[in-house]
C-alpha cells in the first residue's frame, strides 16, 4: 500500500482562521500553521494534498501556504455538515486510493526527529490497512476527542486492533466500551488528528450522507470500518498541541521553540521572565 495523497480538513466555521496564524517552527522561520501542517505532510512523503476548507477561503488559504501553495487542491465544503462530511468533500480527489488525513487545527511533534505523519505512513504502508495515531489520555480530555477501544497486537506495544470507535464519549461511556488492556485507569486512547485511511472510509461516509444525517462524525465511519477490515491504532512518544484551545497557539508555540534549534535561547527567555515575577512578588 502506497500513499501518495493527503487531505488535510481546515473548513469549520468556528477554527477556520486557525490554520492562518503565524507561528516560528522548529527551524526557527515564522510559518503559517496551515503551513507547518503542510509540511507534516509532505515530509510523510505524499505528492498530492487537497485542504477542505469553507467556500471563499481559496484565497487566504493560497496566500498562508506561501510558495507552496502550487501544491495544494482546494475543496470547498458547501455546507458545515461535520468532520465526517468535510473529510468526504475530498473524495473525488482521493478516489479509489488510501490517503494520509491530518486536522487543520492541531501541530505535532515527535520526539525522535521523525515526523509523526512520516511514522503513521510508514507504519500503514508496512502493515497494508488503515491506521489511526493515538494517544493514551486521561478521562478528562474524553470531551474533546474521539477514542478507540480494542486490543494490543502480540508482540508489540505501541499497536492496537481497534475494536470501537465513539465520538467524544462520556466516562461512563468509555469505561463500558473503550478499556484497554494494559493502560493506567482512567486512561484511554484518543485520537491524535493523524489518520491513514482506505477508501471504504469514503463509502461508508457516503452512505451516511445519502441516508439524510444531518452531521456525520468520522468517528462512526471508522467505527463502520473497524467492523467490516482491519483497522489499527498506533501510539507513540509524540504530542498533538490543539491550536483551537484556549492558550493553544501559545502552548503550540512554546512547544515547537523547545523541539527546535532555538531551544537553548527560549529556556534563557522563559527562566528570565520567571525571575523577573518572582523579583516583583
Amino acid at each position: 500500500m502506497k500513499i501518495s495523497k493527503a487531505v488535510i480538513t481546515a473548513a469549520s466555521p468556528r477554527q477556520r482562521a486557525l490554520p492562518l496564524q503565524t507561528l516560528v517552527d522548529r527551524d526557527g522561520v515564522q510559518k503559517s500553521v496551515l503551513r507547518i501542517i503542510v509540511e507534516e505532510a509532505l515530509r510523510a512523503g505524499v505528492e498530492e494534498i487537497a485542504i477542505v476548507v469553507c467556500p471563499d477561503d481559496e484565497a487566504a488559504y493560497a496566500g498562508a501556504a506561501g510558495d507552496l501553495a502550487a501544491r495544494l487542491t482546494f475543496v470547498p465544503q458547501p455546507a458545515p455538515r461535520g468532520y465526517g462530511h468535510a473529510v468526504y468533500c475530498a473524495r473525488d480527489f482521493t478516489g479509489q486510493e488510501p490517503f494520509l488525513h491530518l486536522v487543520g487545527d492541531h501541530l505535532w511533534v515527535s520526539r525522535n526527529g521523525q515526523g509523526c505523519a512520516e511514522q503513521l505512513v510508514e507504519a500503514a504502508e508496512r502493515e497494508a490497512c488503515a491506521i489511526s495515531a493515538v494517544q493514551a489520555s486521561r478521562e478528562t480530555l474524553l470531551p474533546y476527542f474521539g477514542a478507540v477501544g480494542g486490543r494490543r497486537v502480540p508482540g508489540r506495544q505501541d499497536l492496537y486492533v481497534i475494536e470501537n470507535v465513539l465520538e467524544k464519549p462520556t466516562p461512563t461511556e468509555a469505561e463500558q466500551h473503550l478499556l484497554v488492556p494494559g493502560l493506567r485507569a482512567g486512561h484511554y486512547l484518543c485520537f491524535f488528528g493523524l489518520h491513514v485511511l482506505t477508501a471504504s472510509v469514503m463509502e461508508l461516509l457516503g452512505r451516511a450522507i445519502r441516508a439524510g444525517q444531518e452531521h456525520v462524525t468520522l468517528s462512526q465511519a471508522l467505527a463502520e470500518l473497524a467492523a467490516q477490515e482491519r483497522h489499527l491504532a498506533l501510539e507513540r512518544p509524540w504530542n498533538r498541541y490543539d491550536v483551537g484551545v484556549q492558550y493553544g497557539l501559545l502552548t503550540a508555540q512554546l512547544a515547537l521553540a523547545l523541539a527546535g534549534r532555538d531551544r537553548e535561547r527560549v529556556l534563557a527567555l522563559l527562566l528570565e521572565l520567571l525571575a523577573q515575577r518572582e523579583a516583583a512578588a
